[in-house]
């Protein structure tokens, strides 16, 4: 498909529509994968045991592959290997002295911890495609087996398909990165989450037409939907602007310096890291109770951590403030930008520089996170809280939303930044900028 593309003649398409078209192209690879299923498992079975897996891990990773998992295709894992390798790396880049020695070396140094990424991708792939296969042929369902015929042969061969399939995955995700427009695993995450609407609607519109949902009803979940993204997206693209001035100096004959500036701090900093670390660490229980629900533990966490309930939404909402503020003091070093502005002569007006800047990037940042949780929060809970009002599948909220509306926001910027670059190179090309009358 590469090729085909960049052997169409000159003129024909511009930069930016080949760029679309790798994107296009290469998410056109990812869902036809999706319907690629291993051999050895009652698909049938498969998808009516996810029909009751909506609130456990089992669902969430459902949901984040497209359906890949509910067909128990070769892309099954999707990118959740590489989501998890990637958070790992980032996370050791703070304690381990090599990997911060390593992200400070510029692109070379930022390649080995890629290429430490794709590694450990591998083997948590490896892991959990050994892990889901062995779940799968243990997991009873309406007195029968969901696997056709199991062995350890068969665990063998799925372990390896699903392994191969996200090392896959992940090459798409990097070739839509460098020849496509926007981040290539946001976009396959974005790709999986979209596909799964039409289902959503087409149930939605079941339930009307058998008189179980009201037109009424219908129109106030649609207005609610329209309000919630368009408070994401107004949340997403919201930054506190501290105020930069440069003071001046004097190198030679020249005076340089002197500007002002400023610096931008999102208020949701964290991104959907904490809704996604809060909500598998409370889905493992869910999904002990699923796979062994005769068991003393399964009915403790039935009748007490039940998705919706107040301890399950108190517990959430506790962990995503924490991993907001875990993940911002990882990410955001107040330190660090202070002793940069005092090397390059900057200063907050009316803050000394050095460490009364960091003291005060700090409680801006601080105030700022809480906001961003309790933002993050809302978004979360909202789904279970119009779940159990609305009687239907809130499709719009929590991660997936999240996911959906941050990925849709960058991928936009990045295509307004190629239109912004083709508008100057075709004015450069056209001879705008001529000399003087008169001067050679």
């Amino acid at each position: 498909m590469a090729q085909a593309i960049s052997k169409l003649p000159e003129g024909t398409l511009n930069h930016l529509q080949k760029k679309i078209l790798y994107t296009l192209g290469f998410l056109a690879i990812y869902r036809i994968g999706v319907h690629v299923p291993i051999p050895g498992v009652d698909t049938e079975a498969l998808s009516e045991f996810f029909k009751t897996q909506g609130a456990n891990l089992f669902g969430m990773f459902n949901m984040f592959s497209g359906g890949a998992l509910e067909r128990f295709s070769v892309f099954a894992l999707g990118v959740m290997p590489y989501i998890s390798a990637s958070i790992i790396a980032q996370l050791l880049t703070v304690v381990v002295p090599h990997l911060e020695a390593l992200s400070k070396e510029g692109e070379a140094g930022r390649r080995k911890i890629t290429q430490y990424t794709r590694y450990g991708t591998v083997v948590l792939a490896f892991v959990q495609g050994y892990m889901i296969a062995n779940t799968l042929e243990a997991a009873p369902f309406q007195g029968s087996s969901l696997v056709l015929a199991g062995g350890m042969g068969w665990r063998i061969m799925t372990t390896l398909s699903l392994t191969a399939g996200t090392a896959f995955v992940m090459w798409l995700g990097e070739q839509i990165t460098e020849r496509g427009v926007g981040n290539g695993m946001s976009l396959i995450i974005f790709a999986g989450i979209v596909a799964g609407l039409p289902r959503v609607i087409g149930s939605t519109y079941s339930q009307f037409a058998h008189a179980q949902l009201d037109l009424a009803r219908i129109a106030l979940l649609g207005g609610v939907i329209i309000c919630v993204i368009a408070g994401v997206v107004f949340l997403e693209n919201g930054v506190r602007q501290v105020p930069i001035q440069y003071a001046k100096r004097q190198v030679g004959g020249r005076i340089y310096g002197g500007q002002n500036s400023h610096l931008p701090i999102r208020i949701n900093a964290a991104g959907v890291i904490p809704p996604i670390f809060a909500s598998s660490l409370l889905q493992f229980p869910l999904t002990i109770s699923a796979v062994a629900p005769n068991t003393k533990i399964a009915a403790f966490i039935s009748a007490n951590l039940n998705p919706g309930g107040w301890l399950y939404n108190s517990m959430y909402v506790a962990m995503i403030i924490f991993f907001a503020y875990f993940y911002t003091s990882i990410t955001f070093k107040p330190d660090e930008i202070a002793e940069n502005l005092k090397k390059h002569g900057g200063f907050v007006p009316g803050i000394r520089p050095g460490t009364k800047t960091a003291e005060f990037m700090e409680r801006i940042v601080s105030r700022l996170t809480l906001s961003g949780a309790l933002y993050l929060s809302a978004i979360c809970v909202l789904p279970t809280i119009l779940t159990g009002n609305f009687n239907v599948q809130f499709y719009f909220g929590g991660t997936s939303l999240l996911i959906v509306v941050g990925t849709a926001l960058e991928t936009f910027r990045q295509i307004e930044a190629h239109r912004q670059s083709l508008r100057y190179d075709s004015f450069l090309k056209r001879g705008a900028i001529r000399p003087r009358r008169g001067t050679v």
